[in-house]
């Protein structure tokens, strides 16, 4: 069954179409990579099924639901979360209260309610669920660390964190392990790959490292100036003389 349905989908600035007509299917609980050469389109693609941007063709279905053209905060509500290439965490906050801002907010309440309600019930269940969401990321024994205060990879499964915060149907994570050393790397690697076994989470995973996209991915997208350049099986998209020629190269990419 598919989970997201993107058809047609075009994103045009001025004369440039960063997007042209392209059309991808994500079943659920499918972990789907998407690849290509930088300015190839990727971040667009997220940033208009987030509703960062509005497409200029196209639809994007969400589980049969049109989302395309709602505000972001509408289609997070329905369930599509994306994260940045930029750490997107709440810098002078502790970790733990960056993961309840999150959530609440993601139920509407204000930034100074959230940070300096009394409420009871509601406030213990949002504390409750953020220290399950930190423990299971890895993050439960840094809770109390501010956020500035963390290392670049902690940092980027911090806001990790963070979108779950928001009971995601289907996570969007733009370059996940950009900037990080192989322990960081293998760290959030295993979050993603948990994410998807243990909690049956939908995943789209735009990235440049081929070995993570290789390890966790079923399927891959491949996409070059805005259109779907290739879609398979990674063994068939590394063999793909398209895909080579426009974007992996000569290279070993799994190596």
């Amino acid at each position: 069954m598919s989970m997201l349905e993107v058809k047609g989908l075009s994103k045009h600035f001025g004369g440039l179409a960063a997007i042209n007509d392209l059309t991808i299917s994500v079943e659920k609980d499918e972990i789907r990579g998407i690849i290509g050469p930088n300015g190839a389109g990727k971040t667009t693609l997220f940033n208009v099924i987030s509703g960062v941007y509005k497409p200029t063709k196209g639809t994007i279905e969400l589980n049969g639901e049109v989302i395309s053209g709602l505000p972001p905060s509408e289609i997070a509500k329905r369930g599509a979360v994306r994260t940045f290439q930029r750490d997107a965490v709440f810098h002078k906050f502790d970790v733990l209260t960056n993961v309840v801002v999150a959530r609440q907010l993601h139920a509407n309440r204000g930034l100074f309610a959230t940070v300096f309600s009394k409420a009871g019930a509601t406030k213990n269940a949002d504390t409750e669920r953020a220290l399950e969401i930190l423990e299971f990321v890895g993050l439960v024994d840094l809770r109390n660390e501010v956020a500035a205060n963390l290392a670049h990879g902690f940092q980027r499964i911090l806001g990790v964190a963070i979108a779950l915060a928001t009971e995601p149907k289907i996570l969007m994570l733009d370059e996940p392990v950009a900037g990080m050393n192989n322990t960081e790397t293998a760290h959030m690697t295993n979050v993603i790959g948990k994410l998807h076994d243990d909690w049956g989470t939908t995943i789209m995973l735009v990235e440049h490292d081929m070995k993570t996209v290789m390890g966790l991915c079923k399927k891959i997208t491949v996409v070059d100036f805005g259109e779907k350049l290739a879609e398979g099986v990674p063994d068939d998209i590394v063999d793909d003389e398209r895909v080579i020629e426009a974007y992996l190269g000569a290279e070993d990419v799994v190596a």
